[in-house]
């Protein structure tokens, strides 16, 4: 009863505040662990660090405390999907086959990314990452997307010559990712992260923006207490 006591608690408030604040300027690294907690609960479809640090730092910052975990999910499409639509299909297909496997709860909210390649202007190709958050219990699907990064038009073409015509999953992309071709094509460049090398912009750091901006949608639509 103690802790209940308005002036009590004040004084914990500040306590563990400042705490956090030694904690967190003496190791930031220690960030996620302060802030995992509360009563957000976000599954990514993804065990891959950059996809879900992206998203738990950007969940963390809108909300104060999160819980957001990875787990592995199939996207069901071309490894390289073309278009929005089928990136959107591919991050609603992560969503879907985990809830169809019960690896997660029907009414678990989560978040998905799925990145795409779309020709914005004649001859001019972009890669951009499509972000999806469901949560069934307060009926809120959302989407946003990170900012397209050029994509040398040789390098779709190489990837579009090495898709056969009558690959089965064709309708939805192609069978060599753009990012498999660069890494054979350009020096130092790595398949997963190829935009710093193009953009001096880190595919986090892209994910990171799109995620702010989807919590922050998430958060309005919230009903206040569940925030």
């Amino acid at each position: 009863g103690v802790a209940e006591n308005p002036m009590v608690k004040s004084v914990l408030d500040k306590t563990k505040y400042s705490m956090e604040s030694v904690i967190t300027t003496l190791d930031p690294g220690m960030v996620p662990y302060i802030r995992t907690g509360g009563e957000l609960d976000i599954v990514v479809t993804s065990k891959k660090d950059v996809k879900v640090t992206a998203i738990r730092d950007a969940f963390q910052e809108v909300f104060g405390m999160a819980v957001v975990t990875g787990e592995a999910a199939q996207s069901n499409i071309a490894p390289q999907p073309v278009g929005y639509a089928a990136g959107l299909k591919g991050a609603q297909e992560r969503i879907d086959s985990l809830r169809r496997t019960g690896v997660i709860h029907e009414k678990q909210p989560v978040v998905s990314v799925e990145n795409f390649i779309e020709e914005l202007l004649p001859d001019k190709w972009f890669d951009i990452g499509c972000l999806i958050i469901e949560d069934p219990v307060h009926g809120i699907h959302l989407e946003a997307f990170t900012q397209a990064t050029p994509v040398p038009l040789q390098y779709v073409q190489q990837a579009k010559s090495l898709t056969p015509q009558d690959y089965s999953l064709r309708w939805s992309g192609l069978l060599v990712t753009v990012g498999e071709v660069l890494e054979k094509s350009v020096l130092n460049v790595n398949r997963t992260d190829w935009h710093l090398v193009f953009t001096g912009m880190s595919r986090r750091q892209m994910i990171y923006s799109a995620a702010k901006a989807l919590a922050g949608m998430y958060k309005q639509q919230l009903p206040p207490r569940s925030v």
